[in-house]
């Protein structure tokens, strides 16, 4: 069935069509009452000549009621868009729907008319089963008239609020900042935008609002905050889209623990006024090292333990020959303990030792405690008292079992944060409660041996937390930042810093970076020139709305709380986006296609 014009069938001479209520609002109060009512048939069912017909909005479903006058009259499909009016009635005890708000009631109606016919929907609203993503995606219209998806983005909208509310009793400023801008290295690749009006130039949309929130503070705003659209080319996760949305805020004469206690704050509120929660205050902070000797992650789950512990002064005395070479050689040897009440199955072990090897392990230590020596390849080396030393080391007893890997640092650190969450979500130790946690001081720079040059860390306008930088030769990789980040339940939520506010040390930074004095003035000359006009302290946070809404829900995705995704190919399954444009729009932006019309998808 195709849609067509407006069907009208009345039994009184209302034309007006425009509803009184909405399809949730309706209870025993209004019996008696007139009343119009907008929405969509969610379901019908023939009675003998009487049809009862759900009707949905965003707001609930109500059962209206058309005699065979007008049931006879005319045929509702799902889907349909509908205005009905009539009287509101009371059920019987016995019909009454406890599981509907407005399940007391009937509107029986003596007026329907069809505001819009539809096709048949490519998959029910109320549908159960699965459906699979990409169909969703490409008649997301359809998926977001589910009540489901309805409450989330509701939920989102209301959380949001909240957050500006709580911001704005802190006395800060919502300030817009360009989506056109100038391309800046942030650690991922710009989107650009040809310029008509500037021949070969282009414009970058914005990674973050970075540097502008950073020149409101040398404007003086002091306290800004925004709603913000940001966009990144780079690979798509779960949690990540190219076109994404963080509040983002800076604020002056301000340190850490300023920061972190402005977001403590709003956050607290946010959860109180958004969905009822107490979130205790204020939030547990451990450093980047502390993060990675016990978690080996710098966004650890703090839900559950099976916490990381170093074994090096067992493992130089003791004879298994790959642990006492890999501490000769200023390697790490660290493990992790599985409690009994959490048994591993050799099958389980042997799986475990293939994830270790896929992240660069050679392999995967273990021994099973028992009375008489226990069972792996670890239990012929813990014979004695040697035994003794690495039980009381693991603070192990038998029936645990015992992880272990060796090799340079951020290898067993990687390896071993990855087993743990493994496990975790192996025995389901990864649910309940919220907690949140800031992770602080992390490397000024990291290293890139494909690239043989360092890289920052954070961004490149983090400060150090020597602002000396280590003198004229300094030992890049000892340098800390005054870089942090705010993690809850194993998921990074945002990251900021304190930022450099003196010309020459964010100078000194560039130069380190391999950014030499004619691109710094080419590329970031406007921020050096701001930072010379009596640039305050200051520092600034932002964090992922998509992400965090996701996970207020219980989500471990974010395509859920996004209206319209893009699949893992960054592309859109409803509007076909990203296409190709006619030669002329090209022409206009001084812009040629390199490939051949062969490879391109059609406009």
């Amino acid at each position: 069935m195709t849609p067509s014009s407006t069907h009208t069938l009345s039994t009184n001479t209302k034309t007006d069509w425009r509803r009184t209520h909405t399809c949730g609002e309706l209870r025993k109060q209004q019996v008696g009452t007139r009343v119009t009512l907008n929405g969509w048939v969610h379901a019908r069912r023939d009675h003998g000549g009487v049809y009862f017909v759900d009707l949905r909005d965003r707001y609930g479903i109500t059962q209206v009621v058309l005699g065979p006058e007008l049931s006879d009259a005319v045929k509702l499909g799902p889907e349909f868009t509908i205005s009905v009016s009539g009287k509101v009635v009371a059920r019987e005890p016995h019909n009454v729907n406890p599981n509907r708000p407005t399940g007391e009631i009937d509107v029986v109606a003596d007026r329907l008319e069809i505001l819009s016919r539809s096709n048949t929907p490519p998959f029910p609203i109320d549908a159960e089963e699965d459906v699979a993503f990409e169909t969703r995606l490409k008649y997301r219209y359809i998926d977001l008239r589910r009540p489901a998806m309805q409450k989330n983005f509701i939920h989102r909208s209301r959380f949001i609020n909240a957050m500006r509310r709580a911001f704005e009793r802190q006395n800060f400023v919502e300030v817009e900042t360009p989506i056109l801008t100038k391309a800046t290295p942030e650690g991922a690749r710009d989107f650009l935008v040809p310029s008509r009006v500037h021949p070969g130039e282009f414009y970058a949309l914005p990674q973050s609002p970075q540097l502008f929130k950073q020149i409101l503070m040398v404007a003086g705003m002091d306290r800004y905050f925004q709603v913000a659209r940001c966009f990144r080319d780079e690979d798509l996760r779960a949690d990540r889209q190219p076109d994404f949305t963080q509040l983002d805020m800076e604020m002056s004469f301000v340190e850490e623990d300023d920061i972190f206690r402005t977001w403590e704050q709003v956050l607290h509120e946010t959860f109180r006024d958004a969905m009822g929660l107490d979130v205790a205050i204020p939030f547990p902070r451990m450093s980047w090292k502390e993060a990675m000797e016990r978690f080996g992650i710098d966004k650890p789950d703090l839900r559950y333990g099976l916490e990381l512990v170093d074994v090096a002064d067992w493992a130089k005395q003791s004879e298994f020959g790959v642990f006492k070479d890999t501490i000769a050689r200023g390697e790490r040897v660290m493990g992790i303990r599985v409690p009994a009440q959490h048994p591993l199955t050799r099958k389980d072990i042997d799986g475990l030792e293939e994830q270790a090897k896929s992240t660069g392990a050679k392999g995967l230590a273990w021994w099973k405690l028992a009375a008489e020596g226990g069972s792996g390849p670890l239990s012929k080396f813990t014979a004695g008292e040697q035994g003794q030393k690495l039980r009381a080391r693991m603070q192990a007893q038998d029936g645990d079992t015992l992880l272990f890997v060796a090799g340079k640092q951020s290898l067993v650190w990687r390896v071993l944060g990855d087993l743990r969450s493994a496990l975790g979500k192996k025995f389901d130790l990864a649910k309940g409660e919220w907690r949140f946690t800031w992770v602080t001081s992390f490397p000024m720079f990291e290293y890139d041996e494909q690239e043989k040059r360092w890289f920052s860390a954070h961004h490149p306008f983090t400060a150090p937390v020597d602002w000396s930088m280590g003198g004229d030769n300094p030992d890049l990789s000892t340098l800390s930042s005054r870089a942090y980040d705010l993690v809850l339940n194993g998921w990074e939520l945002g990251s900021g810093s304190v930022r450099i506010h003196r010309s020459d040390v964010q100078q000194k930074v560039f130069s380190i970076l391999g950014i030499g004095p004619e691109e710094q003035t080419k590329k970031f000359g406007f921020l050096l020139e701001a930072l010379s006009f009596g640039a305050p302290p200051h520092a600034g946070f932002a964090i992922g709305l998509d992400r965090l809404c996701a996970l207020s829900l219980g989500m471990d995705n974010i395509r859920d709380i996004v209206a319209f995704p893009k699949t893992a190919s960054a592309s859109c399954l409803m509007t076909d986006a990203p296409s190709t444009v006619a030669p002329e729009q090209l022409a206009e932006v001084h812009i040629r296609s390199v490939l051949p019309p062969s490879a391109q998808k059609p406009a």
